[in-house]
């Protein structure tokens, strides 16, 4: 198999072995100084992804700060709405530090480290700690942990089962599943890798754009482009609407 159609493949995830960790708890305070994760950015790293997520997606006071952390410290920016973007901007701080397994042939092509981004509308109780509030968070550090307990990666277009039965991830939607999507910022402008050093570290940034079972799929049955033409809009306003259309019921 060459790349180009290794990259374009659907690799679908499941994640029992990362519920467990996804549960972590975030706290509005400071982190605990005492707990320290297997891999974690350097106090110079984290900066530069601090500025760079302020530079890209807009400035931030808060930090939902984990207060147990079993591999990464899977801190989550909270850039408010804006007139200009009137919804919350949640962006992982913490998942780069892992560099993820990428297979030897893919290396040029693929980033091998990434954090993740999901967009709420400007009424989202994002303090809330109910399920129907709380998956998206759920969602991002489910997704910023896979690789970790996986030992392996995560790239644009994959997708990821957020459950091990195909049940909705609450109680108020039908979504099961994302895809990691191109992650837009400021100015509808795509967001480009941070490179942190002058080695290797580059770190992406992708969207997770929630999925329906049946979306999911089609996905898993066509192809990832199948399922872009028929999403249309939905996939390049990645702000989460729990009452979208399902593309394909």
């Amino acid at each position: 198999m060459n790349n180009k159609r290794f990259l374009t493949s659907i690799v679908c995830f499941t994640v029992m072995a990362v519920q467990a960790f996804a549960q972590s708890t975030t706290s509005m305070a400071e982190k605990d100084n005492d707990n320290i994760p297997q891999y974690s950015y350097s106090v110079e790293e984290m900066d530069k992804v601090s500025e760079y997520i302020k530079q890209q997606y807009g400035e931030f006071d808060i930090v939902a700060h984990e207060l147990v952390s079993p591999d990464i410290h899977c801190d989550i920016a909270i850039v408010p709405p804006t007139d200009d973007q009137p919804y919350y901007k949640l962006v992982t701080m913490g998942a780069g530090a892992f560099k993820m397994n990428v297979p030897e042939d893919l290396k040029s092509d693929v980033y091998e480290r990434a954090e993740y981004v999901v967009f709420l509308p400007a009424d989202w109780n994002i303090k809330s700690d109910k399920e129907e509030d709380y998956w998206p968070i759920r969602m991002l550090k489910t997704v910023a942990r896979l690789p970790v307990s996986m030992d392996d990666w995560l790239f644009y277009r994959h997708t990821v089962n957020l459950t091990d039965d195909e049940s909705p991830v609450a109680e108020n939607t039908g979504f099961n599943s994302c895809v990691l999507f191109i992650s837009f910022g400021k100015g509808n402008k795509p967001v480009g890798p941070l490179k942190l050093d002058l080695s290797d570290k580059e770190v992406a940034f992708f969207q997770l754009v929630p999925l329906y079972p049946e979306e999911l799929q089609f996905k898993l049955e066509h192809s990832f482009d199948e399922l872009e033409d028929i999403m249309d809009d939905d996939l390049y306003d990645p702000v989460i609407d729990i009452h979208r259309k399902n593309y394909c019921k």
